[in-house]
């Protein structure tokens, strides 16, 4: 796929600490849709950093619409979802060209400094998933093209987290091929979460992620985050 077929699409909510290294790893002619929830600078520094090339689309939807409203804003054959916390590799985008066949992709989230075991071993259990066929998705480093995610109907809206996980089997369920492409690694640079408590949040992404892949995770239970946000 060329550079020019892809929209990047990324929720973002009080990221000013984030986004202008997040910018700054994008290439200048990659679209960018940016749905804001902020209440900070956020918005300010995506107008003053990338003014080319960008969309800023102001809501107050959570992440998961957030996400849908960026790709029906997105006119491009590809979507690519990820979050303001991370930054490409330096050669990100000039290896999306070894790739044009496929129908979703998801890469690794990896870290620099900070907790780089932990993000190592992540993507670890992401490449042996994919060898069992079920992929491990993260929003902050999924390709999918526009017109199967809109056929599947895009993430689910009742889900205020684990939505990237949900859509990846979704799709897989539907018989579409998610492929994991080790070689497109996003930087993870906010550890926020994972400082709270490492065991406490692979904890809830094990149980939350368990019960809905085997589809036993109560309606009334998929609507609440169980902290996560918190």
């Amino acid at each position: 796929m060329d550079v020019e077929d892809v929209t990047v699409v990324l929720p973002t909510r009080n990221e000013a600490d984030n986004i202008v290294p997040f910018l700054a790893s994008l290439p200048p002619t990659v679209a960018l849709i940016v749905v804001d929830a902020s209440r900070d600078a956020t918005p300010r520094l995506i107008e003053a950093n990338r003014p080319a090339h960008t969309t800023l689309i102001r809501s107050q939807a959570h992440i998961a619409e957030a996400r849908n409203i960026g790709a029906r804003a997105a006119h491009t054959p590809w979507l690519l979802f990820t979050d303001a916390d991370v930054s490409f590799a330096p050669d990100y985008f000039a290896r999306l060209s070894r790739y044009g066949d496929e129908v979703a992709l998801y890469g690794p989230k990896l870290a620099q400094q900070e907790f780089a075991t932990y993000y190592r071993w992540f993507a670890r259990g992401q490449r042996l998933l994919a060898t069992l066929g079920i992929p491990a998705v993260t929003g902050s480093n999924l390709l999918v093209r526009r017109r199967v995610f809109l056929a599947a109907g895009g993430f689910d809206p009742t889900l205020p987290c684990n939505e990237d996980s949900e859509l990846g089997w979704r799709l897989a369920r539907q018989n579409v091929c998610v492929s994991f492409a080790p070689d497109l690694i996003v930087y993870e640079r906010d550890h926020r979460r994972l400082r709270r408590g490492a065991l406490r949040k692979t904890i809830h992404s094990l149980v939350r992620c368990t019960l809905l892949y085997t589809d036993l995770l109560p309606d009334r239970w998929r609507r609440a985050d169980w902290g996560y946000w918190s």
